[in-house]
């Protein structure tokens, strides 16, 4: 357990670094006018963390074991104190071990994870006084340094695995005398796991064969962008830790790969960081992790609309604003014709089929300056910062600075 505890540790203070910044994330999501409504109603249905079902599998299985009864629920404590009654799925009985299932219940959360079976293998073992918790099929293993936890080890994280460990303990508790003489192992496994996790930033951070064990308060809130800003930590850090100091802020796969075709292998696949809606979170987290140098890379919407100080960049929510859009084209000295043409444009690729049209120089770079300036603010200026405008065809249409 003492490697263990040394990854919780340090597991712990990564978890919680960047907290402090969450509040720029929540500025920057984006979400549809008919979810946003919810979420500040109070409407949406809260679900439950791959950590919390795996506890409440082990503590069924551990239960079945004991008793040689099959549990139709078991109640967990989590994190803060509150707890909860989880429904067991189903259980399957062994020569020398029970497997126990619980069905990821993520709520209104759009979750890869949502209902997938969530299993833990419990069976006695010849290590008195042990509880030894490793991850099976679909659970999995952390290649690359970066995340908190050692390479070879399960991808459970430090939380989750203390709540698995603490619903053994609260069944030895009653039942100590099984250890005098025994030890415990538990293995979590995930149903179909390796799919799931091709849907995720798993293969990414050298999450391989399966997905993590996750959450920090044992609750998923839906639309909560806690996740997504700890996967921009994380790509961080293991890129980091693999000698990185250049990062690639893309807002999505189509920018990242027209970036990977633009710089070729000068860069590794680490140094790339898919920021999503939240370049101001990623920026100010580049810069008090100590980046050297981060470029971003997008299309002329989310581009512009990260030029407007805008924070909200998804195309569902907050428009880009054609009277800056037209604002910019008046700096490059064009016609009044052509001004009230971009104000009436339909959307930014209008507008840049506009720009094109006239062959407006250098509106394009004026649009990366704006958003260079925006995004130099999250870090005092101290951070060295490229901002990259790609057409739809994959071409370097602007930059800032040239």
């Amino acid at each position: 357990m003492t490697d263990f505890l040394k990854s919780s540790n340090k597991g712990d203070l990564q978890q919680n670094d960047g907290n402090d910044d969450l509040s720029i994330a929540e500025n920057e999501q984006d979400l549809s006018k008919e979810i946003m409504e919810k979420k500040q109603k109070g409407l949406l249905r809260t679900g439950l963390t791959t950590g919390t079902c795996a506890s409440a599998a082990t503590k069924a299985a551990l239960l079945s074991l004991l008793t040689n009864l099959s549990q139709d629920e078991v109640q967990i404590t989590l994190p803060k104190g509150n707890v909860v009654t989880m429904k067991i799925s189903w259980t399957r009985f062994n020569d020398k071990s029970v497997t126990c299932a619980v069905i990821k219940d993520g709520g209104d959360d759009p979750d890869a994870t949502h209902g997938s079976e969530i299993c833990s293998t419990v069976q006695l073992i010849d290590k008195n006084g042990k509880i030894i918790v490793d991850g099976g099929i679909g659970v999995g293993r952390v290649t690359k340094p970066g995340l908190g936890l050692l390479i070879g080890s399960a991808a459970i994280n430090p939380i989750p695995m203390k709540m698995i460990v603490q619903s053994v303990k609260d069944v030895l508790d009653i039942n100590g005398d099984i250890m005098n003489n025994n030890g415990l192992s538990v293995i979590i496994s995930v149903s179909n796991g390796e799919e799931i996790a091709k849907k995720t930033d798993n293969p990414r951070l050298g999450i391989l064969g399966g997905i993590s064990i996750l959450g920090t308060t044992g609750i998923v809130l839906p639309y909560s962008t806690a996740s997504f800003a700890a996967s921009i930590r994380q790509s961080l850090d293991v890129g980091l830790a693999l000698g990185s100091d250049v990062f690639i802020l893309t807002t999505g796969g189509r920018s990242e790969d027209f970036c990977k075709n633009l710089f070729g292998a000068t860069y590794p696949d680490h140094s790339y960081v898919q920021m999503g809606d939240f370049a101001g979170y990623s920026v100010k987290q580049s810069y008090e992790k100590g980046v050297k140098k981060v470029i971003i890379a997008g299309f002329i919407g989310k581009l512009t609309k990260i030029a407007m100080g805008v924070k909200q960049t998804h195309v569902r929510g907050s428009h880009v604003n054609m009277d800056f859009m037209a604002k910019v084209a008046q700096e490059c000295n064009i016609s009044e014709d052509i001004v009230t043409l971009i104000k009436n444009a339909n959307t930014a690729r209008h507008v840049s089929e506009i720009i094109d049209a006239y062959d407006i120089i250098g509106y394009y770079d004026l649009l990366c300056k704006y958003a260079f300036n925006q995004m130099s603010s999250y870090s005092k200026n101290q951070l060295l910062i490229d901002i990259i405008m790609f057409n739809f065809d994959g071409y370097v249409i602007g930059k800032y600075p040239r």
